[in-house]
């Protein structure tokens, strides 16, 4: 039988390798919105379903181990942690594919107004992303909490461009169609947001033990 230090780095290697599927497809399916690309949105929604198969397979493995090798303290912290970040990934990996299906159908529209708070909103969630993912990597607690800070960020930007496409479809319902769509794809990256930091939180209890969904390590104090 293999050492389970052994199955839980090859875990850790999968969970990473998701990763970086996820983070290729956000960034494929941002571009293809900003260029007009239909060969990035269409590689897009093509890898939708390896992130899907990834999904399972990483579901598997740490399913697995939990029931034989019933792990305890940090272990078992990172198996719980793994399974929910599991998860998170492959939903961002579904909100990119939104994004690219978004893109395509507005390459049959003429743009609404410059790509200038989207690609915003996509730039903050991507990094958002990749800080929570190298604070995994690192063990590293106060990066993770760095994500947490960004998410109102994220939510004033996504207001910003509600409010900016609602007035310019008052002012031409020719361009609603268009508009829609970018209104969706705005929502899509806020969701996007709410999932990296669904993802920090699980590295603080991974590398703390302490749970601050929700301001809970605020209510423990109190």
């Amino acid at each position: 039988m293999r050492h389970f230090t052994v199955e839980l780095e090859e875990l850790n290697n999968k969970l990473l390798e998701m990763a970086g599927l996820v983070e290729s497809a956000i960034n494929r399916s941002i571009r293809s919105l900003v260029d007009q690309s239909r060969e990035l949105a269409e590689q897009v929604i093509r890898d939708e379903p390896k992130i899907n198969h990834m999904e399972m397979e990483i579901d598997g493995m740490a399913t697995r181990l939990l029931a034989l090798r019933q792990p305890v303290a940090k272990d078992l912290r990172f198996l719980t942690s793994a399974l929910k970040i599991n998860t998170d990934l492959e939903r961002i990996g579904d909100l990119a594919q939104h994004i690219a299906e978004r893109s395509l159908s507005l390459m049959h529209h003429p743009l609404v107004k410059p790509m200038v708070d989207i690609p915003k909103m996509a730039t903050l969630v991507q990094a958002m992303l990749l800080k929570c993912l190298d604070a995994f990597v690192n063990g590293d607690e106060t990066l993770a909490r760095s994500v947490l800070l960004a998410d109102d960020e994220v939510d004033q930007l996504r207001d910003a461009v509600y409010q900016e496409l609602l007035a310019t479809m008052q002012r031409d319902p020719g361009v609603v169609p268009a508009a829609i769509d970018l209104i969706f794809v705005a929502r899509n990256l806020e969701r996007i947001g709410d999932h990296a930091t669904n993802i920090a939180e699980d590295v603080v209890f991974l590398i703390k033990g302490v749970d601050v969904r929700h301001h809970a390590e605020e209510v423990e104090k109190v």
